[in-house]
C-alpha cells in the first residue's frame, strides 16, 4: 500500500494548492529525474565522444540511460533503446525507415481510438508509397476497440498495424497481446503507442513481442523526451535516414544529431524514482513478479508499477463514482465499476450544455488543473460527434493523487452543475 505523504514528497511541484488532474498531458517530476538534470548539467554538460572529462561523463550518463530503459521495457538489450525528442518526433522519423520497402498497393493499418501520432505518420507515409490505409473502429457506447473489425482488416495481410496501449482521450486499455498475435499471424509489424499507459502499469517487450513500442517520459514523471523500443533485429536490418559522420551501430544509427543529453539524464532520474518505489512499497507483488524471472532493478520496477495499478484502481473507483455523481454529467468510454482493469484512471466527460472550455475555466478558477478539447485525439471525438463543440473535459490521476483531491473535484462539478 502506497503512503501518498512519502509519495508525494518526492515531487516539488506538489507542495502547492494545485490538484493536478491534467496528468493525461504531462505528469509532473519526481525529484530523482530534476537532480539528474542538474547533475547532468552542472557537472557533465558536454557533446558525444569527446576525449575529456566532461565528455567522457556525459557518454556514460546516456549509456546508464539506455540501460535503465532496457529494464522499464524488459528489453533484451539496450541497444534496442532509442532516445528522441518525444514520441511524435521518434514516429514521424521511424516511420520513413519502416515505410521504404513498402509498394504500391500495399496495406496498413491505424485505429480511430489512437493518439494522432500514432495515425497521421502512418498515413503520410502510406500516401508517400502508394499505399492504402485501412481504419479499425471502436465502440461508441464504451470505447473499446471493435476486435472484430481489426480482424477484418488483418485479414488482407497489412504490412503494419499501428495500435494504440492505452487511449489518451478515454482511457481504454487496448488487449494489446492478442492484438499483436492477431498481427503477427499474418506477417504485420506492430508499432504499439504505451505514451499513455506507461505511468498506470508495467510494460515488457519481451512477453508481448511487439516490434516497436514508444514512450514519452515527461508522461511518467520525468523529462520531454521520448524512448522506442525496437527489435534489435528489425533496427539491425532498417535503412537510417541520417547524417554521413554518424554512427552505424545501434542505437545511435537512429538517434540522429545532438540529443537532448540532459533530457535523458532526467529519464534516468525517473526510471530511479521507480525503483525507489518498488524497494520502499512493493514488497506484496514479490511473488508472481520473480515467477516471471524479473531480477535487479527489473524486478524492482514492476514492483513499483504493480503497486501503482494498485493504488489507480482506487483512484479510478473513486473518480468514475463521483463522476457519476454530477447531475448532467455524461462520460464517455468505459463506466463499469466492474471493468476496472480495462482502463486507466482517465476520463472525458461533457457536462450538461456547458462547453469544455467554461468547464475546465471554472475548475482553474478553484485550482483544478485539467485539460479539454481533443488532446490530438481527433478522430475520437470525430467519431462522437463532439470534434466541432469543444470536444470534451478530460481528468487523469496518477499514483500521487489523493482520494481527497478525487472528492474536491467532486464537490467543484456539483457546484458547477448547480450554476
Amino acid at each position: 500500500m502506497l503512503d501518498l505523504s512519502v509519495i508525494r514528497s518526492q515531487f516539488p511541484s506538489l507542495h502547492r494548492p494545485a490538484v493536478f488532474f491534467d496528468n493525461p498531458g504531462g505528469t509532473q517530476i519526481a525529484r530523482q529525474s530534476l537532480e539528474r538534470v542538474n547533475k547532468y548539467l552542472l557537472e557533465c554538460n558536454a557533446n558525444h565522444e569527446g576525449a575529456f572529462a566532461t565528455s567522457l561523463a556525459s557518454d556514460a550518463i546516456l549509456e546508464q540511460a539506455h540501460h535503465a530503459m532496457a529494464d522499464f521495457y524488459n528489453a533484451a538489450s539496450p541497444q534496442e533503446i532509442v532516445f528522441g525528442n518525444n514520441m511524435t518526433t521518434l514516429t514521424l522519423h521511424i516511420s520513413r525507415s519502416i515505410a521504404r520497402d513498402w509498394r504500391k498497393g500495399d496495406e496498413i493499418v491505424v485505429t480511430r481510438l489512437d493518439h494522432d501520432a500514432n495515425v497521421t505518420p502512418w498515413i503520410l507515409a502510406a500516401r508517400d508509397h502508394g499505399c492504402k490505409v485501412s481504419w479499425v473502429d471502436f465502440n461508441l457506447e464504451d470505447g473499446t476497440l471493435d476486435l472484430e473489425d481489426l480482424q477484418k482488416a488483418l485479414a488482407r495481410r497489412p504490412r503494419l498495424l499501428a495500435v494504440g496501449y492505452a487511449s489518451n482521450a478515454l482511457g481504454t486499455i487496448n488487449p494489446v497481446a492478442k492484438i499483436i498475435q492477431m498481427a503477427h499471424a499474418v506477417g504485420a509489424l506492430v508499432y504499439v503507442d504505451a505514451v499513455q499507459y506507461a505511468p498506470h502499469g508495467p510494460i515488457d517487450v519481451q512477453k508481448l513481442d511487439c516490434d516497436f513500442l514508444v514512450t514519452s517520459a515527461y508522461k511518467f514523471f520525468g523529462t520531454h523526451a521520448g524512448i522506442l523500443y525496437g527489435k534489435r533485429e528489425i533496427l539491425q536490418r532498417l535503412f537510417a535516414y541520417k547524417v554521413r559522420p554518424a554512427t552505424n551501430t545501434l542505437p545511435g544509427k537512429f538517434e540522429t544529431g545532438t540529443q537532448n543529453h540532459e533530457g535523458i539524464a532526467g529519464v534516468l532520474g525517473a526510471i530511479e524514482y521507480f525503483e525507489w518505489l518498488g524497494r520502499e512499497f512493493g514488497n506484496q507483488q514479490v511473488e508472481g513478479l520473480l515467477e516471471s524471472g524479473y531480477q535487479g532493478r527489473r524486478l524492482e520496477l514492476k514492483k513499483a508499477m504493480t503497486a501503482m495499478r494498485a493504488h489507480e484502481f482506487e483512484l479510478s473507483r473513486a473518480m468514475l463514482a463521483s463522476l457519476q455523481s454530477v447531475p448532467g454529467i455524461k462520460i464517455y468510454g468505459l463506466t463499469d465499476p466492474n471493468r476496472l482493469e480495462e482502463r486507466v484512471p482517465t476520463f472525458s466527460f461533457r457536462l450538461d450544455h456547458l462547453h469544455p472550455r467554461l468547464v475546465a475555466e471554472k475548475l482553474a478558477r478553484e485550482d483544478i488543473y485539467c485539460w479539454d478539447g481533443n488532446y490530438y485525439a481527433v478522430n475520437v471525438t470525430e467519431q462522437l460527434g463532439l470534434e466541432n463543440d469543444g470536444g470534451m473535459v478530460r481528468v487523469g490521476a496518477v499514483h500521487y493523487n489523493t482520494l481527497e483531491e478525487v472528492q474536491r473535484l467532486k464537490e467543484v462539478l456539483l457546484k458547477i452543475s448547480a450554476g
